[in-house]
């Protein structure tokens, strides 16, 4: 999270010119999905934690952003469709020749652009409404993290400009799909970067004029965003991107994309409202509707997993997970148990008041749900064995329960605050 951190805060002295220079990627470890599957193994007791540890070691084995296609690499994807960040520097290894001369031209540029340099390009000047939207359709191309729907909220109002969930909800039904990257398919960030990558997403976006032209901190635009780094002869180039994918299975085209909307959806019910990773779940999940099992802490629906309880099919409604409740921490705990469940052929999803963040994978979740249970919100009226609906082809979230009961229930306690308080 801490690159929306250090936008705000450059925000706040929009005077001075900024530059990012990322850290680029770790190289490609083990695939996503043997890392998952050991996951999901460990969750039903079929693995040891030293089978755990080792693919754990293995997945992430160097310096530089873990592989899969989480919060950290979404950061600069959109960095770059702000043009705030040297084209192409994204997905480029760490200690590696062209990551060193990326990172010394990064130095120059930004120097040039200071008021004692000859283009005086201030952060302020570069962050506009235009830059926001583009950051935003850039997530929804690429089926990015789901914390940047938080986190663009408030690198929107840091720049004097009101962006909200309604916004995303609009762009993402009008930008295509154009990569599967893990969690949204089988390939890392590396092959990402192999097939096309950025350059080819942006190239597309901008030819089909789903991406705006801006002044950036290169004299080009983003038109120098569809570029691809390399070195000639030990100095800094480019190339154009490819002009057709290298991998039709990772990066497509706005004529031929994966989906026709983006990777984000909205959904509203009378359980409030909240967001769900629609790119990583298969279609044929996009729908459940089932019996709630209400629990107030992750750990609790562990336990009834592991006494044997848990319905055959069945909706988790994990209540006061909010930033009111407890900060909002990430319930990676529960993706490993409700997808070994997946698999064994349960309609399974998650609604929560909490997040997933990047890593929110193939379980269809409604995350972020708001207003939260600690703010009396009306996903703390759900109970145990409520039918809840979650369709997320059309956007709907709600508990079947008739109106008057509706209405008349109260929101639960936090059993889990008041057990730790007691303590």
């Amino acid at each position: 999270k801490i690159v929306p951190g250090l936008l705000i805060g450059a925000l706040a002295f929009g005077h001075l010119p900024a530059l990012f220079v990322p850290a680029g990627p770790m190289p490609p470890g083990i695939p996503n999905k043997k890392k998952a599957e050991v996951r999901e193994r460990y969750a039903a007791g079929e693995a040891t934690r030293e089978e755990l540890l080792e693919v754990e070691s293995q997945s992430y084995h160097s310096a530089g952003t873990c592989t899969f296609y989480g919060t950290a690499n979404s950061n600069q994807v959109m960095l770059e469709a702000m043009g705030v960040q040297l084209p192409g520097s994204s997905f480029i290894n760490p200690g590696t020749p062209l990551r060193k001369a990326l990172d010394d031209e990064a130095v120059r540029r930004v120097l040039q652009m200071t008021a004692l340099g000859d283009d005086y390009r201030p952060l302020g000047r570069l962050i506009d409404e235009r830059a926001i939207v583009n950051a935003v359709v850039a997530l929804m191309a690429t089926g990015g993290s789901t914390n940047h729907t938080i986190h663009w909220i408030a690198v929107a109002r840091a720049a004097g400009i009101v962006l909200t969930w309604d916004d995303m909800d609009q762009i993402s039904q009008v930008v295509p799909l154009l990569a599967r990257v893990y969690p949204n398919g089988e390939a890392d960030v590396n092959r990402f970067q192999a097939a096309g990558g950025v350059q080819f997403v942006f190239r597309e976006l901008l030819d089909a004029g789903l991406m705006h032209d801006l002044q950036t901190v290169v004299a080009d635009g983003m038109r120098a965003f569809t570029r691809e780094p390399q070195l000639a002869d030990g100095a800094l180039a480019s190339k154009p991107a490819p002009p057709v994918s290298a991998d039709e299975s990772v990066v497509r085209t706005v004529a031929a994309p994966f989906e026709a909307q983006g990777g984000l959806r909205l959904l509203r019910g009378n359980i409030g409202r909240g967001l769900i990773k629609l790119s990583a779940v298969k279609p044929e999940h996009r729908f459940v509707e089932a019996q709630a099992v209400v629990v107030d802490a992750p750990q609790k629906l562990n336990k009834l997993h592991a006494a044997g309880v848990l319905p055959r099919d069945f909706v988790a409604v994990v209540t006061y997970q909010g930033p009111q409740a407890n900060g909002m921490p990430e319930l990676h705990s529960l993706a490993p148990l409700l997808g070994m469940l997946q698999n064994q052929g349960r309609r399974v999803a998650l609604v929560t008041d909490g997040r997933l963040s990047g890593a929110s994978g193939k379980i269809p979740a409604a995350i972020h749900v708001t207003p939260e249970a600690a703010r009396g919100g009306p996903i703390g009226k759900v109970r145990d064995g409520d039918m809840v609906r979650l369709d997320s082809e059309s956007g709907v979230l709600e508990v079947l329960v008739g109106a008057d009961e509706w209405n008349a229930r109260e929101v639960a306690a936090n059993t889990s605050r008041a057990s730790h308080d007691l303590g």
